[in-house]
């Protein structure tokens, strides 16, 4: 029998980044198209809408005990993200909604309308101890719907009544739009946000991250940030060997000079699903590089194209490892990144009074 048509050889959707729809981990059937010779073979649709769903969530602040995350406890206001960024390692969470991570993923949202309550409900905890609050750890809370919807902004609202820390993690200039908060939270020390630069060349961008800000513009938010007192980081994140790892040290450059103060990177990672669509993403747009990339992937990862290890699934290990540490410990010290470290206060969170409670007059 004929083998069905490889996905990168058919027309893609404007503007996304997912070169198809491949069923989740927990689906017992995918669909394949084929072409029989009769016309039924349907191309992918020349545009995927977005579809944001409500949903009626219980819970809002999730912990976290990885010994390689700098954050134990996270807020993400939506489940998918329509930048669309192929590489997301957050894509194979749409399996569990029984949703595929590829174009699903980037068009099927889900959102938290009633997170900055639920928030409030949890700081107001008994026992509740302050620590800082990672926003947009998973998907990230500035993508485009959240410039209609406003739930970052409510909850960046939250915390700053609260008084309580947060650490911001992006690749949109909308974060720009919150700075009469962020700004004044910094001067306080509660705030600092991190802006995410894949890399320099607009055309891989778009290809990479179709829907995200270009890469002008979030180191035109870095500046600004910056300007306005925010501290803030750079993380060239992911590093992707044979495709964008070369410019490593221009995107800490080009960070520093906008004032980015401190700098990190996260070697790709490819858990569950996401190997299949990186890979058929790489087929459709860099075949000649896309056997390099993978074998280079998998001399990092011990022979795997992912490796979940602590310790490992940031940087990965080998030669091409330590070479990559080497040069980023390098132009981070020539850059004078990473010379200060900020600890954000907890000193001055002010629990907030439990729903059906009164406050107490004295």
């Amino acid at each position: 029998m004929e083998q069905p048509e490889p996905q990168w050889n058919r027309p893609l959707p404007v503007g996304r980044g997912a070169v198809g729809n491949p069923a989740g981990r927990f689906d017992a059937t995918e669909i394949v198209p084929f072409d029989d010779g009769w016309g039924a073979d349907d191309p992918l649709p020349p545009r995927v809408e977005t579809v944001v769903t409500p949903e009626a969530s219980r819970s809002i602040l999730t912990q976290n005990d990885s010994p390689d995350v700098p954050f134990d406890q996270s807020v993400n206001p939506y489940k998918g993200c329509e930048h669309g960024c192929v590489y997301c390692f957050a894509r194979p969470t749409h399996s569990y909604l029984g949703l595929s991570p590829g174009l699903d993923f980037e068009s099927r949202i889900f959102s938290k309308p009633h997170a900055a309550r639920l928030l409030r409900d949890a700081l107001g905890k008994k026992g509740y101890r302050c620590r800082p609050i990672a926003l947009g750890s998973n998907t990230d809370p500035y993508q485009p719907v959240e410039k209609r919807l406003r739930i970052t902004r409510s909850i960046v609202e939250t915390l700053a009544d609260l008084r309580h820390p947060v650490t911001i993690v992006t690749k949109s200039a909308l974060i720009l739009r919150d700075l009469d908060l962020l700004a004044p939270m910094a001067r306080a020390g509660l705030a600092m946000a991190f802006v995410s630069i894949t890399t320099l060349d607009r055309s891989l961008a778009r290809k990479m991250e179709p829907r995200a800000a270009t890469p002008q513009r979030r180191l035109d938010a870095v500046r600004a940030l910056r300007g306005a007192g925010v501290p803030t980081g750079v993380l060239s994140s992911p590093i992707i060997p044979g495709l964008n790892d070369s410019e490593l040290e221009r995107i800490l450059e080009a960070a520093a000079d906008a004032g980015a103060e401190s700098a990190a990177y996260i070697l790709l990672r490819l858990p569950h699903e996401l190997k299949r669509i990186f890979t058929e993403w790489l087929q459709r747009h860099y075949p000649t590089r896309a056997a390099k990339v993978l074998n280079q992937l998998q001399e990092m990862r011990g022979g795997r194209l992912n490796d979940p290890a602590f310790g490992q699934r940031m940087t990965g290990g080998g030669s091409y490892a330590d070479l990559l540490r080497r040069r980023f410990d390098v132009t981070c010290r020539k850059l004078g990144l990473n010379e200060r470290r900020i600890d954000l206060d907890t000193s001055a969170f002010r629990a907030p009074t439990p729903r059906g409670r009164q406050s107490r007059l004295f």
